[in-house]
């Protein structure tokens, strides 16, 4: 009878297992393994460039400088105001480090190649983070509001102007000229440096009218949902919106919540940024601190979504002009490099709640790639400091496994003798364990303080885009991939087990049973993990197992293998 509930509680947990790695593909964006419904992409952009990029329910309305004064509501979803016909055309600039395409409809950003990354699935073609295609939405836009004035629906002028960094060069622009309309030009010109992933962005807005405007400025990223692709299954990075203000700091917005409009994040300040971010890059507007500004994020269509900022830019009186500054971030997520850019634009890279812990780690692993000169190595020489900083709890915790071990035979013992008492079988454990001294959760709670920082290092090396692409040794060319030859996977499978065998087997023959299904259940992941996590895991077995070994060595402990006893 116990069998035959034993197996039918494994065929419910398999099942389980199966049903939870089912909802694990739809939650990652896959298609389901049982009724799978049909993929959702970003729909294509309509033939005249209108509604699909509109950050507003109502494509073709204006809103009313009082609705703007009202809130974020007012963000526009506009449609181009009669004007003069201008030609729409598209204009590609290049430096060292990004290839852009604008759009002369409103001079918004429309594909952003970034030259240093390779695609993810396709290592022959440059990675692409911004996009306007049938399989991807992806923009930064700007434009005015307040009254019927240039937006980014405007069909612009583009000013003739070098194209492409030139050697010995630093920097290189390219200018857009609205036309005149409701008794407003402005002039949008965007300015690219050499080897920076930030672009300028000057906005100069022109009062060409006989009275008084009072535009407000909007900049805006629009994407669809879908998750960037190429991305595993076997572990989740956020996608979706980011707001930063001094106030109330990092603050993430799912696409969900915009959807159900419960999307929470401060809408008003002066400092901070709005930004897209994905795993390993990420684009964000920035503006100059103290300047006021309303964040904004919104669904656009049925799966377009946009985050964005609006700056007043006061009164301008007729014949006058005002400009505003505004920076474009479009590229990988270097922690250092960030850190200069913006206060808090690092924090893109998600950490998640061990922060406090992952930077200091970070730091170190750049550290140590300085010295070292590669990634794979830089991860091995954190381990071994990591161990060598915690030798001292590692030596408490092996010791306690030792005299557990050393203890073991009189514990077997014992069991089968009162194994038709278990009352008595307790307390007799209990009298052993006090006159040995020895505690059974000596060995388990000097590891569990080290958790944090081991899971802490995971997401280091999980969220750093500088793994992306960069070899080790032999086979392993990218240590953000998985092991193409499995490897790697294999060797972490079997020092895991190996460690298993080391350690003292359980009294309890299930508790022993489940020490070496629970190891082999968990390698299957690391088979699909990045090499570089797998080579952190791997480090860290073959340090602890040495590291145990010398341990039990020097207590008179012989290491010994307690293989198991599956019956």
């Amino acid at each position: 009878m116990n069998d035959i509930r034993r197996t039918i509680l494994w065929v419910i947990f398999g099942f389980s297992m199966v049903l939870l790695w089912d909802k694990w593909q739809v939650h990652n964006g896959r298609k389901a393994l049982f009724f799978p419904a049909p993929a959702v992409t970003a729909p294509a952009p309509a033939a005249d460039g209108a509604a699909a990029t509109l950050p507003a329910s109502t494509a073709a309305s204006v809103p009313s400088a009082a609705a703007v004064q009202a809130g974020a509501a007012a963000v526009p979803g506009v449609a181009a105001p009669a004007a003069a016909p201008v030609r729409r055309e598209p204009v590609e600039v290049s430096s060292d480090v990004l290839r852009l395409r604008f759009d002369s409809e409103g001079g918004s950003l429309i594909h952003a190649e970034l030259l240093q990354h390779v695609d993810l699935v396709d290592h022959s073609k440059h990675f692409v983070l911004l996009d306007d295609s049938a399989q991807r939405v992806y923009l930064a836009q700007t434009g005015l509001i307040g009254g019927g004035f240039p937006t980014h629906k405007t069909v612009m002028h583009v000013v003739p102007g070098e194209r492409e960094l030139k050697d010995g060069a630093q920097e290189l622009s390219v200018r857009f000229e609205s036309p005149d309309l409701g008794g407003v030009k402005l002039v949008k010109t965007w300015t690219l440096k050499r080897g920076a992933y930030d672009i300028a962005v000057r906005h100069e807005v022109v009062n060409t009218g006989t009275t008084p405007v009072e535009p407000k400025l909007y900049l805006q990223l629009v994407r669809d949902g879908n998750k960037p692709p190429g991305e595993s299954s076997f572990y989740s990075t956020f996608t979706g919106p980011a707001v930063f203000t001094q106030e109330k700091k990092y603050q993430k917005v799912e696409f969900k919540a915009i959807e159900e409009n419960k999307a929470e994040f401060e809408k008003q300040s002066s400092s901070g940024y709005v930004a897209m971010v994905q795993h390993y890059f990420a684009s964000a507007w920035l503006l100059p601190d103290g300047l006021p500004r309303e964040n904004f994020a919104r669904k656009v269509d049925s799966n377009l979504y946009s985050v964005g900022m609006i700056a007043s830019l006061d009164s301008i009186a007729p014949g006058a002009s005002k400009t505003l500054d505004a920076r474009l971030f479009v590229g990988p997520q270097v922690e250092t490099s960030m850190e200069k850019l913006a206060p808090g634009l690092e924090l893109v890279k998600d950490y998640g709640w061990l922060t406090i812990l992952s930077k200091p780690l970070y730091w170190l692993l750049d550290q140590l790639h300085k010295i070292l000169g590669n990634w794979g190595w830089s991860i091995v020489g954190l381990v071994l400091l990591l161990k060598i900083m915690f030798y001292w709890l590692n030596a408490k915790a092996y010791a306690s496994m030792a005299k557990m071990k050393a203890i073991n035979p009189k514990i077997t013992e014992m069991r089968e003798r009162l194994k038709d008492k278990p009352q008595q079988m307790q307390q007799e454990m209990m009298r052993i364990y006090r006159e040995e001294k020895v505690n059974p959760m000596g060995g388990c709670f000097p590891i569990m303080i080290q958790i944090p920082v081991f899971i802490a290092l995971y997401w280091v090396l999980l969220s750093s885009v500088e793994m992306r692409n960069a070899p080790w040794v032999g086979w392993i060319h990218d240590l953000s991939a998985p092991d193409p030859f499995f490897i790697l996977p294999v060797l972490m499978t079997l020092s895991t087990l190996l460690q298993t065998a080391l350690n003292p087997a359980p009294p309890d023959p299930m508790q022993a049973k489940m020490m070496w299904l629970m190891p082999l259940m968990f390698s299957v992941m690391f088979f699909f993990f990045p090499a570089g996590l797998v080579l952190y895991w791997l480090t860290n077995n073959l340090l602890s197992i040495v590291q145990q070994w010398i341990i039990n060595t020097r207590m008179g402990v012989p290491p010994q293998f307690n293989l198991p006893k599956f019956k």
